[in-house]
């Protein structure tokens, strides 16, 4: 047991000196939470918006002040439908209301033209500016509003639909895999490479405790690093943790478990530093964000990139923390992610380990 702590304490050191380790380490989260966070957005703010008016009535004004009220549009107002539909053309205005000349008789005269070349903000911009209106008129006349009303909806785990509430289990996602798996392969490429690692193996130590030994310093810092994240999201981003944080961090434990263990079986597979690089980027850091749900719903992908979704490990341990992070479920509504990481977990830990004996010996 001495000579094994000693093992995981020369590996700490090993990471300790090397800055550029550090930097990628504690730096990229910190980074990647702040620009998913405030600057990559699809947040609803600031929507160029022209508003047509034929005639200034008190509803219609109610309903110019309030949208411009708002932290979502921006005002400027024209006179014809023709001027509204120019300033789109030319990428001056990005959503054009335009109020018809019986507005106020009959609170339903109104016609929203959009910018239609991003389909799903188009459609943001026309609920929210729709969501507006309707409120306006509400407020000013205390009874129904014709055509525009809508059904009354109410946003549960995310009133305020801010895009960090969808980011943040995604970073934690993406982080956590990237780290562990490209750092553990590089680590143990990089004893191949300078001829240690067959040192390290006449060693009295068996070959599984000098795996292991190697392993455990990034099992700590992925916790620590888990612990950044889950700190910033709740003081900097102001996404609340609702579930129960004991649960969080033992899906999250399984989770880095299996990205050890990925980046155990891409150690075997590579034989230089930046072969294992770029096998890490390539194979885990594209589908990570395009098919594990990050971005884009998997539902809405066709059925053959479903099924290649299917075997992404970011998929479940994302949909586990969006439930308990966001939603705040218990462990019961997750069991069947937290069964699927198990199952995933241990296959590559045992694939991984006996490749790596073979190759041994």
């Amino acid at each position: 047991m001495r000579q094994f702590i000693s093992f995981v304490i020369r590996e700490a050191k090993h990471i300790l000196r090397d800055k550029r380790t550090m930097l990628i380490l504690f730096g990229m989260p910190v980074v990647l939470m702040l620009l998913f966070g405030f600057a990559i957005t699809n947040d609803v703010k600031n929507v160029r918006t022209v508003v047509v008016t034929s005639q200034m009535d008190h509803l219609t004004r109610a309903a110019v002040e309030r949208l411009a009220a708002s932290e979502y549009f921006t005002i400027v107002r024209v006179p014809t439908p023709k001027d509204a539909e120019w300033l789109i053309r030319s990428q001056k205005a990005d959503l054009a209301v335009v109020f018809a000349q019986d507005f106020a008789s009959k609170k339903s005269g109104a016609q929203f033209i959009v910018d239609g070349s991003d389909p799903n903000m188009a459609q943001q911009w026309t609920a929210y500016a729709q969501q507006v209106i309707v409120n306006s008129l509400r407020n000013a006349t205390l009874r129904s509003v014709g055509e525009l009303s809508i059904v009354n909806s109410k946003l549960l785990y995310n009133p305020r639909m801010k895009s960090a509430y969808n980011f943040v289990p995604a970073i934690m996602g993406m982080l956590l895999l990237l780290i562990c798996a490209m750092m553990t392969s590089v680590s143990i490429v990089k004893e191949k490479e300078r001829g240690t690692m067959e040192v390290l193996l006449v060693s009295p130590i068996r070959p599984l405790m000098i795996i292991v030994a190697k392993v455990v310093p990034y099992l700590l810092l992925a916790l620590l690093i888990l612990a950044i994240i889950l700190l910033m999201s709740a003081t900097v981003l102001d996404v609340p943790l609702q579930g129960g944080l004991g649960w969080i961090l033992v899906v999250s434990l399984i989770y880095i478990l299996l990205a050890l263990s990925l980046g155990l079986l891409i150690s075997n597979i590579a034989q230089t530093q930046f072969v294992a690089l770029l096998v890490s980027a390539m194979v885990l850091l594209l589908p990570t964000v395009m098919l594990s749900g990050m971005l884009f719903p998997v539902e809405s992908m066709p059925t053959i990139l479903q099924w290649v979704s299917a075997v992404i490990p970011p998929r479940y341990y994302i949909q586990a923390m969006r439930k308990l992070m966001i939603m705040g479920v218990g462990i019961q509504e997750v069991w069947q992610e937290v069964v699927v990481l198990i199952g995933m977990t241990a296959l590559l830990l045992v694939v991984s380990l006996k490749k790596f004996k073979v190759r041994l010996e």
